[in-house]
């Protein structure tokens, strides 16, 4: 009776992993056919534009973004992603056009989001192809992030732009973009890139992180002597809230600070933080959060599926690097929930994948449609779902 019962268990076992499988089958094709519907929608549009990448859609209409606009690289990578599961050389030649189109933001010394712009896109296609072209974009971005780092504040500046708010911005976000740091440090030997990471990721665990482990949006520096000027937001509710996207950022950047250093600091890090999204008693029972955990409009404040993709694809790294399955299980959980909930409808919005994120609610803009980010860790988390994904050294 116990060996039957034993076999029944390891037969279940082994259907829930061929379920699991067959279910990134199924998700991967749905990705596939709206992506090759989206590529007949951009082809249609009007030739001569600067435009380059697909963003959002803004009305009925497919909104594009230029090159030097933050969120260029996440396209290229969503091909390079189907790519990467199908085999399918057509993605990668669609990937390839995509990501040239980039090649000139390598000298970029105007944003500090490379990390997505770059790192997401030529990154995506080296480890896939082994271009050394590619690897050379990769080291040039680094040299020119590291610009934008000073050695007092100790971390890399994210704006200039509005400079009656601040002296010297630093965001949540910009711990995205250390993985091309840590990436180009292991591509060229120079050291520099990786001490820079390490720098900015140390002061902002130090300042960016109430006593409950939720994040700030912004820190403000003195640059002068280092120290905090104030701590705020510029797309959540209120600066004392918990802007959902934020949240998620932290998570994937210090999981993502553990892998490339070893250092536990960062891995304890993250585990608080995972820990403060996931026992939210704010978070929806779907787990897909509402675009500011403080927002006073919940239960009708919009959702950010963004949020709830960054934090599912680091998740199942977060289950590989400390082997709990508990992490595993709430990334599952997450992402069946976007998978039944918030997808686009087949050939709808413009060929996007997901639906209903939230890019800047102060601002009104972007609220509540698809946003090319949220595809791209959508399908990020689809593709670490998969077992052994981590072990193939994917």
């Amino acid at each position: 009776m116990r060996k039957s019962l034993s076999f029944i268990l390891l037969m279940l076992a082994c259907l829930s992993t061929y379920a699991q499988k067959t279910n990134v089958n199924r998700e991967f094709r749905f990705a596939e056919n709206q992506i090759d519907f989206m590529l007949t929608e951009i082809n249609n549009l009007p030739a001569g534009g600067k435009e380059v990448s697909p963003r959002t859609v803004e009305g009925d209409k497919l909104k594009m973004s230029v090159a030097g606009d933050w969120t260029s690289g996440f396209f290229p990578g969503v091909l390079w992603f189907l790519y990467e599961y199908s085999g399918d050389n057509k993605w990668k030649i669609e990937a390839q056009k995509y990501t040239t189109n980039l090649k000139s933001q390598q000298y970029n010394k105007g944003t500090h989001d490379l990390g997505f712009m770059i790192y997401d896109s030529f990154g995506s296609g080296y480890k896939l192809t082994k271009d050394t072209s590619y690897k050379t974009v990769l080291i040039n971005a680094a040299k020119s992030l590291s610009t934008r780092f000073h050695s007092i504040p100790g971390v890399i500046q994210s704006w200039e732009h509005l400079p009656e708010l601040w002296k010297y911005p630093v965001i949540i976000d910009n711990m995205m973009n250390l993985e091309l740091l840590f990436e180009a440090t292991k591509l060229s030997g120079d050291s520099s890139f990786y001490k820079i990471a390490v720098q900015h990721a140390n002061n902002t665990l130090k300042n960016h992180f109430r006593k409950d482990f939720s994040s700030y949006h912004v820190v403000d520096y003195n640059p002068e002597d280092g120290s905090v000027i104030k701590k705020t937001t510029h797309q959540g509710y209120a600066n004392e809230s918990s802007w959902a996207r934020g949240q998620a950022w932290g998570l994937y950047g210090f999981t993502m600070c553990f892998r490339e250093t070893g250092d536990s600091t960062y891995l304890n890090q993250a585990k608080n933080i995972a820990t403060y999204i996931l026992n939210s008693p704010k978070i929806p029972e779907d787990m897909v959060p509402y675009w500011d955990y403080d927002d006073p409009a919940i239960p009708n404040a919009p959702r950010d599926v963004s949020a709830a993709a960054i934090t599912a694809s680091a998740l199942f790294e977060l289950a590989n690097e400390t082997k709990e399955p508990y992490y595993e299980a709430k990334a599952q959980q997450i992402l069946k929930s976007l998978i039944k909930n918030y997808k686009s409808p087949e050939n709808g919005e413009k060929g996007f994948i997901t639906d209903h994120s939230t890019g800047h609610k102060p601002y009104k803009s972007e609220v509540d449609v698809p946003i090319i980010y949220a595809d791209y860790y959508y399908l990020e988390a689809l593709l670490r779902s998969q077992k052994n994904y981590f072990e193939t050294g994917s």
